[in-house]
């Protein structure tokens, strides 16, 4: 989402701009920290489970979910930035949350600390969802 995030909002976006924000909304450099470090945990997350658990393959449950989740990840940006549909946007983060929850229990099932390893992303898109649903009310 990072990257599509950086090429979808350029700097000058008036329409981003020009939107009521929630007061909680970071600056604009907090993204660019967070979503790397974020990306880091879910290819972490993704290589410990192919290698060392029972999801060698991508027929294991919480990585389907979890790869479903991503796709709607990087649509989200589009979506957001470049349709300026900030409902739409929405809803896919609220599925997105819904999908890594279920995958989180799902994880959990099979290793407890590779779990872990992706509550950042989840607490992370549950903050998204707050302030784009914070866009949504009050614009």
């Amino acid at each position: 989402m990072f990257i599509i995030y950086l090429y979808t909002m350029p700097q000058n976006n008036e329409w981003y701009k020009q939107l009521k924000k929630s007061p909680l909304t970071p600056p604009n450099w907090v993204f660019s920290v967070v979503w790397p470090l974020l990306y880091t945990s879910i290819v972490i997350y993704y290589v410990l489970m192919i290698l060392y658990t029972s999801c060698s393959s991508f027929t294991c449950t919480p990585l389907i979910l979890f790869t479903i989740q991503m796709i709607l990840n990087f649509i989200w940006p589009i979506v957001f930035f470049t349709y300026e549909k900030p409902n739409i946007a929405l809803l896919i983060l609220l599925c997105m949350v819904v999908l890594t929850a279920v995958t989180v229990y799902y994880s959990y099932q099979i290793s407890h600390s590779y779990t872990y390893i992706i509550l950042p992303y989840l607490f992370w898109i549950t903050f998204a969802t707050y302030l784009n649903g914070y866009i949504v009310s009050h614009n």
